[in-house]
């Protein structure tokens, strides 16, 4: 993120595989209450992410669904809420999101006055989360700065045919972010895919960070990469990384 350039009242954060205290096979920095890790084990990774995380007094946590959904953190939850994006103008609350391929999507206002954070797998991209994020945001989109974490990159995310056709029946321009695959399908580029639709939304300035989960698990959890192991057990078995962004409180 050293390359998003942020207003001095805003923080971010992206978690990585290692810091924590999560043993094999979510190993080590797993924020992923879902994933069937050890709960204790992920509240002390959490807490850890907080210290790291100046300004901030309440980390929001989604129970993400693949969907549309738009939570705004000014109401405060009971529990957690279904949405797969979350818009805060309040210091000091973080929107959160989690991943291990899909792609997180921060977003800032240019005053620093409104931040957002959205989870765009190929599913939520093709549904318009990032369409209903920017609309559900107070900030015009031309006033919008955007990062673009790390995912699956193009060169690992096999997709079907009808992934692409999905995209291509929205818009053919999206055929760009397809390479037909040995297998016979197709390699699909989501960072493009997101970069393409917020350009249509007028949102121009936007930063992303090109590292390919599925290519470095020093670093990073990866799903499908996870359930290519041999091991029956543990197939598709892995943990959760977080991005977050917040407006610092007392800033």
């Amino acid at each position: 993120m050293d390359d998003w350039q942020l207003p001095e009242q805003v923080a971010v954060v992206q978690t990585y595989r290692h810091g924590g205290v999560s043993q094999t096979p979510y190993d080590s920095m797993n924020v992923g209450l879902h994933v069937d890790d050890d709960s204790q084990a992920v509240a002390t990774n959490r807490q850890r992410l907080q210290q790291r995380m100046p300004g901030c007094q309440d980390i929001h946590w989604l129970n993400q669904v693949h969907g549309t959904q738009v939570f705004h953190l000014n109401r405060p939850p009971r529990m957690t809420p279904n949405a797969d994006a979350a818009i805060s103008r309040e210091p000091g609350q973080a929107c959160t999101i989690m991943t291990a391929d899909c792609l997180p999507v921060l977003i800032c206002a240019n005053d620093g006055s409104e931040v957002a954070a959205a989870h765009a797998g190929w599913r939520g991209l093709a549904n318009g989360i990032l369409e209903q994020t920017v609309k559900a945001m107070v900030t015009p989109a031309d006033r919008l700065r955007v990062w673009l974490g790390p995912c699956i990159g193009p060169k690992q995310f096999q997709v079907g045919a009808e992934v692409r056709d999905v995209f291509i029946a929205q818009s053919p321009q999206n055929a760009d972010a397809f390479q037909p695959s040995v297998s016979g399908k197709w390699l699909a580029d989501l960072q493009l895919l997101a970069m393409m639709r917020l350009l249509q939304l007028d949102v121009s300035n936007i930063s992303a960070d090109r590292r390919c989960t599925y290519l470095h698990p020093e670093l990073f959890f990866s799903y499908r990469r996870a359930s290519h192991v041999d091991d029956k057990a543990c197939k598709g078995v892995t943990g959760r990384m977080a991005s977050a962004i917040w407006i610092k409180a007392n800033a």
